[in-house]
């Protein structure tokens, strides 16, 4: 068995959630005196207390600088560090620990990609495909890099259920297209595309994939060799762990091939004044000191969710997707965005005659933390003509009483508004 489905073996036993939620201390708290319903995880995932803890135990009894120092601390900083590096190969099912660079995010990783590879392998003419559904991140890069290159980029149209036009996608491949710039799943949807497929058809036509996992990560086992992916992109705290710490996938042949994008200490074999030679990869994209405690404890909360098992969690998830939206269905005048079966733990809706922004100002109130606007994702909203949505996101310390929740406050907006 490899470790995506190491990651998500299956099991018969339905996820603890009232344990689950044990280990997460903020659930505990109130906001306006009223429970905290958090249904904002699309933006950033709450903390188990294992992460917390191990994150201060680097600060409390492991703390020094990773790989330059022989002293015990340093020695002890530098293998956790490193372990990370390796948990997240095996989590994505890398070839390698050497296709794994830490990055802040990911859109630093996206950017890597994009200053690094993309400025040496793309020319004058060349296009870049981008789906309708892009997060910004794997957007403006790519915009940036067409200005100052002359490159072309191209969007891949969406379907009314929010799903990707596949025959679009098809005409739209041709010669000139270099690289299709993908999300795994929309952070303003919840859309899963048919990223495998897409990588295919984008190969058969010469281009590589940067495919961004973001969203994607913390729903469903990933396996960057069978999806045949050539970048893979994911953030530590949409995944439970730290801000601050993400990590790019790339081949191994692709990141060899890469120069640095950034220089200063670690990432250099050696420096003279008249000359600068650099590490092989993946060191050789990790300039400066990096974020020790974080990185480290990103491997906890991979073993987090791997411990409680992805399909379990998925399937969880799944439940409360189903139950959101037949109840917001039954409510009448809400209109839900994004309806292709293929979708994981985002709903996201508009109310009949009130402006999402209010929505969410008033749910607040009631301690509903939703998430309201374009979602860093404005291509989706100009595709259904809309300005925002309310955005409720599911993560697995989430409750069919937490939706209740949700609802309930909802009516009170529409009696407001009445």
């Amino acid at each position: 068995m490899n470790a995506a489905a190491a990651n998500s073996a299956p099991t018969n036993l339905a996820l603890d959630v009232e344990a689950v939620r044990r280990d997460f201390p903020i659930l505990s708290r109130e906001v306006y005196g009223k429970p905290l319903v958090y249904l904002d995880s699309a933006a950033s995932a709450q903390k188990p207390r294992q992460v917390i803890d191990a994150e201060s135990r680097v600060y409390e009894e492991e703390y020094a600088n990773v790989h330059r120092g022989v002293h015990y601390l340093s020695q002890v900083a530098t293998d956790k560090f490193e372990a990370t590096r390796t948990r997240i190969q095996q989590f994505l099912n890398a070839a390698s620990e050497n296709e794994i660079v830490f990055v802040r995010g990911g859109t630093e990783g996206v950017n890597l990609v994009a200053q690094t590879w993309g400025r040496q392998e793309l020319n004058e003419g060349d296009e870049i495909l981008i789906s309708t559904l892009e997060h910004h991140a794997n957007i403006v890069p790519w915009h940036l890099l067409a200005a100052e290159k002359g490159l072309v980029v191209k969007g891949i149209p969406i379907h009314d259920d929010g799903q990707i036009d596949m025959d679009a996608y098809r005409s739209l491949l041709n010669e000139r297209t270099k690289l299709v710039a993908l999300t795994q799943m929309s952070n303003a949807l919840g859309i899963i595309t048919p990223a495998q497929e897409m990588i295919r058809l984008a190969h058969d036509a010469g281009a590589r994939v940067m495919l961004d996992g973001c969203q994607a990560v913390s729903h469903s086992a990933v396996d960057v060799q069978a999806l045949d992916c050539d970048f893979y992109v994911f953030s530590g705290h949409k995944i439970y762990g730290p801000t601050g710490i993400g990590a790019l996938y790339g081949k191994a042949e692709l990141l060899e091939a890469m120069p640095p994008w950034q220089g200063g200490g670690e990432m250099i074999a050696r420096v003279s004044l008249e000359k600068s030679t650099f590490k092989k990869a993946p060191h050789r994209f990790e300039a400066g000191t990096p974020a020790i405690a974080q990185t480290i404890a990103l491997k906890t909360a991979l073993d987090y969710v791997s411990n409680l098992s992805l399909d379990r969690i998925a399937e969880h998830e799944a439940m409360l997707l189903s139950y959101a939206t037949e109840r917001l269905q039954a409510m009448g005048g809400i209109t839900i965005y994004g309806t292709h079966s293929a979708k994981a733990g985002i709903v996201s809706f508009a109310m009949d005659g009130v402006h999402p922004h209010d929505i969410g100002t008033i749910v607040d109130r009631d301690g509903v933390a939703v998430r309201v606007g374009h979602h860093c994702a404005q291509p989706v909203m100009q595709r259904y003509d809309i300005a925002a949505t309310v955005r409720a996101s599911f993560a697995l310390y989430n409750t069919t009483e937490e939706v209740d929740a949700m609802i309930a406050s909802l009516e009170r907006v529409r009696e407001l508004f009445a």
